[in-house]
């Protein structure tokens, strides 16, 4: 197999498609200048067979093997080489059908890279094995020698060359075969591993311990029939007793009814026999009464004389209570009225400051009016000496003044005639646009109608969408605000699960007992019923609770009742019916006298701490009802002790004292208490539904809002249409030549109005300029005439001014009168409250001595009612002497006061009976009830009642002992629920499984062990005959090596030699002679004598079992001219077998072959041109010397 022609296509200097053919099955050369190309046509060959040390072909990657790495357009690189497959002993595997074999290796830029096989796609291993089964291994090459790397073969190590001879004994391939094959077997020892690991720790002892749960599950099963069985002995007892009872209950409770109206009956004839009794005995009475009526009436006399002298004195009493009320009032009228006369005064102070400051002012202003006069005076000076004074106050000539009025009449004057031409040239212009725009005017009036029309439109749908009243930044808002509340709420309820989460034991959960069973009835826990006033209490109310905190509170007894049958409750509770539980909560009298001993701020009750819902009032007089909370030890102490109080008291550290004399403190959990952790989740759970509710309210908004904002949102369109519309139609307006034109002519009528303005005040200062200058010269002509009126005027301005002053000086005066009068009120004021304060000292003193003497009243009021009291003594115990002599009455109120007793006797006698027959009632409600439910629980009863009793049967309660059975009972069901928790229920099916997957995995396991130990078998056996193989090789090589190195050096020696104390399988060494002189290193060599050894080894190794092609690069680099046509004759002679393909720059090696590539580089690309040279060899036809041009 050689190379027949080779296309290059975008790889490194060859950027177009550049075919090289003709190439000589033996000796083929190639030659250029330096940088030209002619190492990148060996460099495209070592890329096809699959080079993956990129540096031997000089890239760093396989992106830069592309012409000029992609940056000239080209982007992908190909190299396609056809062999000759004509021979078929050296044809690779499989491969030996075809005549030709082509193969293309393709890189892409930021695609992928692939192999074509025959115009087939095929993976680099497969490539691969193809080019190592002709001893083609391109990452251990023995047949490639690269530029510069000649030596390389000298300085490999012993292993490195050794494996340059298996390369050419064709045992490489078998050493990548092997390293798989180790690899597998290196897979089947960790799968063995795996699997003794897995029978080790899992397997077996999974058998092991499902045999153990299989026993215990067998002896589960054992107890659960022998528990069966008593259970149902020992229910039918129970059933049988409670029916005997029932039937025992209802003969009982009628006997008791019987017993009920029989002292009935007696209580009647009592009640007979008494009202009898008062009868008589009152006769009696009236008797006595007449016979002793004189003491009785003498002391009934005094009596009521004593209560007419009570009655007197209560009056004088009310009448000095009067009399205080009249002095109190007057007291609150002498304070009012002091308030008043302080606000009054307050107000003459801000009234006196405000006149404070109107006197600065006029105080100015008068100031103002005396430079006025003086400034009058002044000018009636200057005209005194023959000067007049102008309209700006100065002092002038009247020569003066008329020739300044002159030039301003001449100023005037030429403004007038500038306006008026303006005016002219305004009006002509204003004519001439008005006669241009009729043109124009209809178009204009067209427009304007359309805009107009678009206006009203527009307008239209504005009010629309205001009575929609929707609004865009409103609707936008809310939706946020709904963004920011779902993010609040799932933040709200991440806190509620995670607070919920550490409270399970307050998780009261069940089924409904019943269909339609209302939940309502069950309150909750009794923790998440409480709400903490202060945090800071909640370690004392839980101590205080204990364990009832986690009581589950319900409306009635029936209610637990049935969620304790039917409610498959998880774990144990204890319920608090609020219709029958019974609390003793603490007195009112005891609370004040805890507060007494230690102070109301240091004592509470731990119910005044809590609030919580009014229907759960009973439940938590229960709880909390009986217990006082102390800020401390010593407190509690002294409140649980004391003999009047006697209660249990908790300390706000959570210390507990009990009056019974025990005590119970010390560290507690630093966790944070129950009660603190459910106010989180109470506060937790209000924030959450906060957000919710208001979630919902935003959603309800935000329907609303969306039922019209799609009909805003089309309004919303059309009114952005129309106002679009306008804008274009008024900008059409404004930029036609109709507006323009009007514009302009409102400019020029604006212009024309200004002129007008200006023309009209020129007018007005000409008209009075001219009166000034007549009234000047008229001055001039009578000029002593005019200084007298000027005079005149002058004293004239003096007399006003003088009256100014006059009257400036008469409002300050006025001024300071009011602020003299100001000054006398506040005083008297001041005067007045001085008064008040001393009428309210004696106010004062006068309520003190009314006091005094309703405190005499009152003293005497007591003695009074004293004397009063002890006559009603006196009087009642004439009435009890009286009763006392009485024997009859005595007797006959004795008589009525035993039967009296013997009422009450039978009465509590009933009462205690109607309780027995309430219970009896109760307790034969319970036995039915109980028999219900057995009935209803256990079907079997009804079918096996018959037997329950009979001897020889499961229920022969004779023969078997139901106390014993039920002591049975109970222990088997302790066996069982400690079976229960640990027997697998699942033991048998599982064994089964387990025993199946053990029995599996052990013929895994031997296939395993079977698997590896055939591998090492082969492994073995191949290696012993890669040995001989490799033991061969070397013996041939080395023969060759030293033949042809004597050949190209005369006089020389060379070998392969295994280093000191190895063998040649462990590596080999190159050795040389010069003479029978061996050289101790091959660095004592010359590069030319260097080169000659490398080329001499491979040139043997060709020899013995020759690759199909041979790449030489420079090899001839360090020679002289002779060894190189020495080699050159050497290679085109006696090595016919391969194919060479040789770069050198040296006449001596490219002349001997039988093709030269010359290669040259043109406008930056490299181009290859062939030459076939004339050869006497065997193959070769002669044939001239020609030129092909690729």
């Amino acid at each position: 197999m050689y190379i027949k022609s080779i296309v290059i296509d975008g790889f490194k200097s060859y950027a177009q498609r550049t075919e090289i053919t003709g190439f000589d099955p033996l000796f083929n050369a190639i030659t250029g200048l330096n940088g030209s190309g002619k190492s990148n046509i060996l460099d495209a060959i070592c890329f096809l067979l699959g080079i993956t040390n990129l540096q031997q072909v000089r890239v760093g990657n396989l992106h830069e093997l592309v012409y000029k790495g992609g940056q000239a357009g080209v982007t992908k690189a190909t190299v396609t080489v056809i062999f000759d497959n004509s021979d078929k002993e050296q044809s690779p595997l499989g491969y030996e059908q075809c005549t030709e074999i082509t193969v293309t290796r393709q890189v892409v830029i930021g695609g992928r890279n692939k192999y074509l096989v025959n115009g087939s796609n095929a993976n680099n291993n497969r490539v691969q094995d193809l080019f190592q089964s002709v001893q083609l291994n391109i990452n251990n090459p023995h047949f490639l020698i690269m530029q510069g790397r000649i030596t390389k073969v000298l300085n490999m190590k012993p292993p490195e060359i050794l494996s340059i001879i298996e390369e050419a004994a064709g045992t490489r391939m078998y050493e990548a075969k092997k390293a798989g094959a180790v690899k597998i077997i290196e897979k089947k020892a960790a799968k063995l591993m795996e699997i003794n690991k897995l029978l080790d720790e899992e397997i077996t002892p999974t058998l092991t311990k499902l045999k153990e749960e299989r026993s215990s599950y067998l002896e589960f099963q054992k107890i659960m029939r022998e528990l069966e069985h008593l259970q149902k002995l020992v229910i039918a007892h129970q059933f049988v007793c409670a029916e005997e009872q029932r039937a025992g209950a209802a003969d009982k409770q009628r006997e008791l009814a019987d017993v009920v109206k029989q002292r009935e009956k007696r209580m009647s004839e009592i009640d007979e026999r008494v009202e009898e009794l008062s009868e008589i005995i009152g006769e009696l009475n009236q008797q006595c009464d007449a016979e002793s009526g004189g003491i009785i009436v003498k002391l009934e006399t005094a009596l009521q004389e004593k209560k007419q002298q009570i009655a007197k004195i209560q009056s004088n009493q009310d009448s000095k209570k009067e009399s205080l009320k009249a002095e109190q009032k007057k007291m609150k009228d002498l304070l009012k009225q002091e308030d008043e006369d302080s606000s009054s005064l307050q107000l003459k102070e801000k009234e006196m400051e405000k006149l404070s400051q109107d006197f600065v002012a006029v105080n100015e202003q008068t100031e103002k009016d005396v430079q006025a006069h003086a400034a009058a005076e002044k000018h009636y000076q200057a005209v005194s000496v023959g000067l007049s004074s102008s309209e700006d106050g100065n002092a002038a000539s009247v020569a003066e003044q008329l020739m300044t009025a002159k030039q301003e009449i001449s100023k005037r004057d030429t403004e007038t005639r500038q306006a008026t031409m303006s005016l002219k040239h305004m009006k002509d212009e204003v004519k001439k646009k008005e006669s241009e725009l009729k043109k124009t005017a209809q178009d204009y009036k067209k427009d304007q109608n359309g805009y107009e029309a678009l206006e009203a439109s527009r307008k239209k749908l504005e009010t629309e969408m205001q009575k929609l009243g929707f609004e865009e930044k409103y609707a936008a808002d809310l939706t946020n605000r709904r963004r920011v509340l779902e993010r609040e709420l799932r933040d709200s309820q991440e806190r509620v699960d995670r607070v919920g989460s550490n409270m399970q034991q307050l998780q009261f959960q069940y089924t409904d007992p019943e269909k339609n069973f209302d939940r309502r009835k069950v309150k909750g826990p009794v923790a998440k019923l409480i709400r903490l006033k202060d945090v800071t209490t909640a370690t004392a109310l839980e101590t205080a609770a204990g364990a009832k905190l986690y009581n589950i509170v319900v409306d009635d007894e029936s209610t637990g009742k049935k969620l304790l049958e039917k409610g498959e409750l998880k774990r144990r509770y204890t319920f608090i019916p609020l219709s029958r539980i019974q609390s003793n909560p603490i007195p009112a009298s005891v609370c004040k006298k805890a507060e007494s001993v230690v102070g109301k701020n240091n004592v509470n009750t731990a119910l005044s701490l809590v609030e919580y819902d009014k229907d759960v009032q009973a439940a938590m007089e229960y709880v909390l009802g009986s217990t006082f909370v102390c800020s401390d030890m010593n407190t509690a102490k002294k409140v649980t002790f004391h003999p009047q109080i006697k209660k249990r008291s908790v300390t706000l550290a959570g210390d507990s004292f009990d009056p019974q004399g025990t005590l119970s403190g010390g560290a507690r959990a630093k966790s944070s208490s129950v009660l603190e952790r459910m106010q989180e989740l109470v506060e937790a759970e209000s924030l959450l539904q906060q957000k919710q509710e208001e979630l919902k309210r935003v959603d309800v908004e935000l329907t609303n809002l969306k039922k019209v904002a799609d009909k805003y949102r089309q309004l919303k369109k059309q009114y952005d249409l129309k106002c679009s519309e306008a804008t274009m139609a008024q900008s059409r307006l404004q930029q036609s030549t109709h507006h323009q034109q009007l514009e302009e002519i409102n400019a020029l009528h604006a212009s024309a109005a200004e002129q007008e303005e200006i023309l009209k005040q020129a007018k007005e200062i000409h008209r009075t300029a001219m009166e000034k200058v007549k009234e000047l010269e008229f001055k001039i002509t009578d000029e002593i005439n005019g200084r007298g009126r000027e005079l005149k005027a002058a004293e004239k301005a003096i007399a006003v001014t003088s009256k100014t002053v006059e009257a400036s000086r008469k409002l300050m005066d006025e001024q300071t009168q009011l602020k003299d009068m100001l000054k006398l009120e506040i005083g008297e004021l001041q005067q007045a409250i001085s008064s008040d304060q001393t009428q309210k000292a004696d106010v004062e003193e006068a309520i003190q001595g009314l006091e005094q003497q309703l405190t005499r009243i009152s003293e005497e009021m007591a003695s009074v009612k004293d004397e009063a009291t002890a006559i009603e003594k006196q009087l009642a115990q004439a009435k009890n002497d009286l009763k006392v002599r009485n024997k009859d009455v005595n007797n006959k109120m004795k008589e009525q006061e035993k039967l009296r007793q013997e009422k009450h006797s039978v009465d509590l006698m009933i009462t205690e009976l109607n309780r027995e027959i309430k219970k009896e009632e109760n307790n034969r409600k319970d036995l039915e009830n109980k028999v219900e439910q057995l009935l209803a629980k256990h079907d079997w009863i009804q079918d096996d009642r018959k037997f329950f009793g009979q001897p020889n049967t499961s229920y022969d309660f004779q023969g078997n002992n139901v106390k014993e059975a039920s002591r049975r009972l109970q222990k088997l069901q302790e066996t069982k629920e400690k079976l229960g928790k640990s027997v697998n229920m699942r033991a048998m099916t599982m064994l089964g499984k387990a025993e199946e997957q053990y029995g599996d995995l052990m013929k895994k396991k031997k296939i395993v062990e079977n698997d590896k130990l055939k591998i090492a078998q082969t492994i073995f056996e191949l290696d012993e005959k890669k040995n001989e193989a490799l033991q061969k090789a070397h013996v041939q090589v080395n023969k060759d090596f030293g033949s042809i190195f004597a050949t190209l050096l005369p006089g020389s020696k060379a070998e392969l030699a295994p280093p000191e104390g190895k063998t040649v399988l462990d590596g080999l060494e190159i050795k040389v002679a010069f003479g029978d002189t061996w050289k101790e290193s091959l660095s004592e060599l010359s590069g030319g004598q260097r080169s000659l050894v490398a080329l001499s080894l491979i040139l043997s190794m060709l020899l013995f079992k020759p690759a199909p092609l041979y790449i030489l690069d420079e090899v001839d680099a360090a020679l002289d001219l002779s060894h190189t046509q020495n080699i050159g004759q050497m290679l085109r002679t006696h090595f016919r077998h391969s194919q060479f393909i040789i770069v050198s720059l040296k006449d001596g090696m490219f002349n001997n072959a039988n093709v030269l590539f010359k290669t040259k580089f043109v406008d930056g690309v490299s181009t290859v041109a062939r030459y076939a040279q004339t050869q006497q060899t065997q193959r070769a036809n002669p044939a001239k010397k020609s030129r092909n041009k690729i």
